[in-house]
């Protein structure tokens, strides 16, 4: 059973952004800094309904051994792992100054660890990093606690003094199985190699294990990716992030390493992905929506069911919708109604804080209709569901009236069967889950009054 037809995907293969924010990271601004920053970690403090509510943390690890061709990510390509050091120092001078600001001891629910490489770090700098954030930061039990793992980078000891550390979510990326894509992205790792690792993973006792793959890469074909699903359906991670690649050349240098003829064309693009939903599908997989799949008794799976799924800035998760602080270069974080993104170069990063600045160097705060759209953006984006009359009195609007155009829109969107118009409010389909992307983009203020959207990758 095709759970979407290969022509509504190509009819919605459009560019558009992922919606781990609203508004858009494109749309930070350099005259927010670290002043409008400090504003808000002190209203934080202040507060304390937002003194109560647990902190998310999220860290970014920049280096990696190797460059993979198909990357977009903030990275430094270093085999000098003593750099590490130097960079955890650092991370130690920016948590000092955000406890100085908001206090020590905050609650924190939810951890990630993200890159470049994090399992670049060794043990000793794993736990150097750790015993920072324990010695500022109160790490609450039952939290979700997670860190990316390249395969490539541990072993059955390492994932050991992984769980000794307190993380209870992995991330393995894995791209794809196939060999011939493997040498065409510059990422080489034998699936045995993968499978080994989730099975010590399982024994030692993780809450949850996801798998990364990525379609549309060169050398793929709907027949060869096939094989990579089979492979993966066998492995039965607890979660699958499917994601497009995006071929932008002109942004990210890595990937001018590509050749351009390998890519697969749009047609065969939009059926990997079509055999994709159908073979997780029929796997016993919940699609949860964007990209992400989970087995029926996985937390996020659960948390869909609910009705308690949120979506933050490393995508959906079962945690409360909560403040997010980010540390490390090119980070971005939420802290009230605001946003910010720390320098993205070492250099920079290094040089704020050995001034004494948190390296804040752009953000966003939020206007009431930045707000208002957020709060529709997300219940579509994790809810599937809007109700206009919460929506009218929690900000006071009157619905039908300030979303006129909005709903115009998804009229048409109603007769391709994506959603579903009612006087209490819309419904995203079964079918619409698959294109909610689109239907968010419906209430993009920004992005509707610009209509060039090449600065993003395509919902397909």
């Amino acid at each position: 059973m095709t759970v979407a037809t290969p022509e509504l995907l190509t009819r919605f293969d459009v560019s558009g952004p992922r919606y781990t924010s609203y508004p858009t990271a494109d749309r930070f601004v350099e005259a927010f800094g670290e002043d409008d920053y400090v504003l808000a970690l002190k209203q934080r403090h202040l507060g304390s309904a937002a003194k109560a509510m647990p902190l998310s943390l999220y860290v970014h690890i920049p280096f990696c051994e190797s460059l993979c061709y198909y990357c977009a990510c903030n990275k430094i390509i270093t085999k000098h792992h003593d750099r590490a050091d130097v960079y955890l120092r650092y991370l130690s001078r920016e948590v000092d100054l955000h406890t100085a600001h908001c206090g020590s001891g905050q609650i924190v629910s939810q951890l990630h660890l993200g890159g470049g490489t994090p399992t670049f770090l060794s043990d000793d700098g794993l736990r150097e990093l750790m015993d920072t954030l324990r010695r500022s930061f109160t790490l609450v039990a039952g939290g979700e606690y997670s860190i990316e793992v390249d395969p490539r980078t541990v072993d059955a000891g390492r994932l050991k003094v992984l769980a000794e550390l307190g993380f209870n979510r992995l991330s393995f990326g894995v791209q794809d199985f196939d060999p011939e894509v493997q040498k065409a992205v510059h990422r080489i790792q034998p699936a045995e190699q993968v499978f080994a690792l989730v099975e010590s993973a399982r024994s030692i006792g993780f809450d949850s294990i996801n798998v990364d793959l990525i379609y549309g890469l060169p050398k793929q074909t709907p027949d060869s990716f096939d094989r990579t699903l089979a492979q993966v359906n066998e492995l039965r991670p607890d979660r699958i992030a499917l994601y497009a690649y995006a071929h932008l050349p002109e942004r990210f240098k890595p990937q001018r390493r590509i050749v351009w003829a390998d890519l697969p064309m749009a047609s065969a693009k939009v059926s990997m992905l079509s055999r994709s939903l159908d073979a997780f599908i029929e796997a016993g997989y919940v699609y949860v929506g964007m990209d992400h799949f989970a087995l029926p008794d996985d937390a996020l799976a659960v948390a869909k069911r609910q009705g308690r799924l949120h979506r933050n800035f490393q995508g959906y998760s079962t945690q409360p919708d909560c403040d997010l602080i980010a540390l490390g270069v090119s980070a971005i974080g939420r802290v009230g109604a605001t946003y910010s993104q720390n320098a993205k170069t070492l250099e920079e990063y290094y040089d704020l804080l050995n001034q004494g600045h948190l390296p804040i160097v752009r953000g966003l705060a939020l206007s009431r209709d930045d707000l208002v759209r957020r709060a529709v953006i997300m219940a579509l984006m994790c809810q599937g569901e809007l109700n206009i009359e919460s929506v009218e009195q929690s900000w006071l609007i009157d619905f039908r009236q300030y979303f006129a155009r909005e709903l115009e829109q998804l009229a048409e969107m109603e007769q391709q069967g994506l959603v579903e118009l009612s006087t209490e409010g819309v419904q995203v389909t079964a079918m619409g889950w698959y294109f909610v992307r689109g239907i968010a983009m419906v209430f993009d203020r920004y992005l509707q009054s610009d209509r060039n959207r090449a600065r993003f990758s395509r919902i397909i």
